[in-house]
């Protein structure tokens, strides 16, 4: 898929909006996100074709997922968040219980930049956690739908041994595709705040994608012979991987599947784009500059005492 000037546009537009002010008398808090990322494409999955969301994926196939990240707080109920995340995906056939896919025996890995803003939305506040009147330690739990702009760089190996190659490079299915791309971020998260400073939190985050070659599988096989190297070259042996699958025996473990992977048969879906997802753990620390509405509910804690009106007193 080619990048979609639009919402890259809007992305830089509003960062630079909210970047620009500030000063302005709402807070900000800054941090980092830590965990892991998964997803759903063609490689891995269980016994059926496909199944959607969660279940047709490997754990085991989990890597990591690090990040930063600007907040600001406009209000009690929304929250506007603009991050940089870092991830790896990565997948394999042989893994599968679904055997047309691990006789395909393809595989990838893609370490991908992900640039996002959201809108966050509060479900639910306590700002006096433990109800004892202190104020010390707050808790908030929110949802969120945004947009992000993606770099996406898939390689692979051969047989699952050597080096690793850029996939998109040797153009496996002749597709041509971008390595940008635009995604739909959408997820729930909480964070507690403890002394008005420290936020700790945690934070799960699905990627609707437009694209179907995270994993660089989507359609049919090419002629080899078209692709660079002709026939018994690098790219035409990342393409189709069949011929290295042997069982125990030394024979290829469900030789039915051996017909499928020819020139123009089928070697990804199509119909179904790839997603992609992370789940972190979150610290940022809330910077000076309180907002009206901080001042106003916190302002009576900075002394010992409960600062109030000076009056006339009266007898």
């Amino acid at each position: 898929m080619q990048l979609n000037r639009i919402p890259l546009a809007m992305l830089v537009v509003l960062g630079l909006a909210m970047a620009g002010e500030a000063r302005a008398q709402y807070d900000w808090d800054i941090g980092g996100h830590l965990g892991g990322a998964n997803y759903l494409g063609e490689m891995g999955g269980k016994e059926k074709t496909r199944q959607d969301f969660i279940w047709d994926m490997k754990m085991s196939q989990t890597r990591w997922a690090v990040g930063a990240f600007a907040r600001r707080k406009l209000n009690r109920s929304f929250s506007v968040n603009f991050g940089l995340m870092y991830l790896r995906i990565q997948g394999a056939d042989y893994l599968s219980t679904n055997m047309a896919r691990v006789g395909r025996n393809l595989n990838f890995r893609n370490d991908m930049l992900e640039l996002y803003a959201r809108p966050e939305f509060t479900l639910f506040q306590d700002n006096d956690l433990g109800g004892r009147g202190r104020y010390r330690t707050d808790f908030r739990l929110f949802a969120y739908v945004g947009a992000a702009v993606y770099y996406s760089n898939p390689k692979g190996q051969i047989n699952h041994t050597g080096d690793f190659y850029n996939l998109r490079e040797m153009d496996t299915e002749m597709a041509g595709y971008s390595p940008l791309g635009f995604a739909i971020p959408a997820g729930m998260g909480f964070h507690f705040t403890f002394k008005r400073r420290h936020r700790v939190g945690w934070d799960f985050g699905w990627r609707t994608t437009f694209s179907d070659y995270l994993d660089d599988a989507s359609t049919v096989y090419a002629d080899p012979n078209a692709l660079p190297g002709g026939p018994n070259g690098t790219a035409a042996q990342l393409a189709d991987q069949s011929s290295y699958i042997y069982g125990p025996n030394g024979t290829h473990p469900n030789p039915v599947e051996l017909v499928q992977y020819t020139k123009g048969l089928k070697r990804g879906d199509s119909t179904h784009n790839d997603s992609y997802l992370t789940m972190t753990f979150t610290y940022s620390y809330v910077l000076k500059g309180q907002s009206n509405f901080y001042r106003q509910r916190y302002n009576w804690m900075r002394g010992k005492a409960r600062i109030g009106r000076k009056s006339r007193a009266k007898f």
